[in-house]
């Protein structure tokens, strides 16, 4: 069975309502990032950090998974597929993909300030005085500017063995993130859907489809699963 891995970004979820930080109408326009998605804005302001996440976790718990990621599903019938999303929302989990890796952490999840591995759903708000059993402050479970990628050696390790890497709704301008399609094994196959022109990474065996993902995914998945009935 042939392993498709998924690598998706922001692009993946702006169609179920959830704004992009790079767009000209995407989140950072109306936020200093280094106010809230720092360490630094964690050290100085935890309360402003706090409430802008919790305004992210109410948007995704009302946003709900768009075509795309309902197609994604379709494929797991037919190949060994990953996911492996830049994106913090769990709407691939929700459309029932069973293999997802955040790269960036998941906003419907806290952990402790202490222990990075202590993690606790979030349904609500996440407040000042909230602690882990360690008495410790809860933080979002996200990655800030300025810190490390800790699921980053996980995540090359599924690109590592990919046959096709299908990258949807993102520049591959984010970094180290935009990086990992390069440690997929040089005769795979690479399809990006995106709305913008992607300027070719030095990827070999590249195709692109210039569609938003709830046209491109569809088509994509049609495709691959008629392949191999074929």
């Amino acid at each position: 069975m042939k392993k498709i891995v998924v690598f998706s970004g922001a692009g993946m979820s702006a169609e179920s309502g959830l704004r992009t930080f790079r767009d000209s109408d995407g989140l950072w326009e109306e936020y200093d990032i280094h106010e809230v998605a720092t360490p630094e804005a964690w050290q100085s302001n935890p309360k402003m950090v706090l409430e802008f996440y919790n305004m992210r976790r109410r948007q995704v718990i009302e946003a709900q998974p768009n075509e795309a990621h309902v197609a994604l599903k379709e494929l797991e019938s037919h190949f060994e597929l990953h996911i492996i999303t830049q994106n913090i929302d769990d709407l691939h989990e929700r459309a029932g993909s069973k293999s997802v890796l955040h790269l960036h952490g998941d906003v419907r999840l806290a952990r402790s300030s202490v222990d990075e591995a202590l993690l606790y759903p979030v349904e609500g708000d996440l407040n000042i005085g909230n602690q882990c059993e360690m008495g410790s402050q809860l933080r979002p479970h996200v990655v800030w500017f300025g810190e490390g990628v800790p699921v980053f050696p996980d995540a090359v390790n599924i690109m590592e063995n990919a046959d096709i890497v299908l990258t949807i709704g993102t520049s591959l301008n984010v970094y180290p993130a935009a990086s990992l399609v390069t440690y997929a094994p040089p005769q795979a196959e690479h399809i990006v859907v995106d709305p913008a022109e992607i300027r070719n990474p030095g990827i070999e065996n590249l195709r692109t489809i210039q569609k938003p993902a709830t046209e491109g995914v569809p088509l994509v998945v049609n495709e691959l699963i008629a392949s191999i009935k074929n």
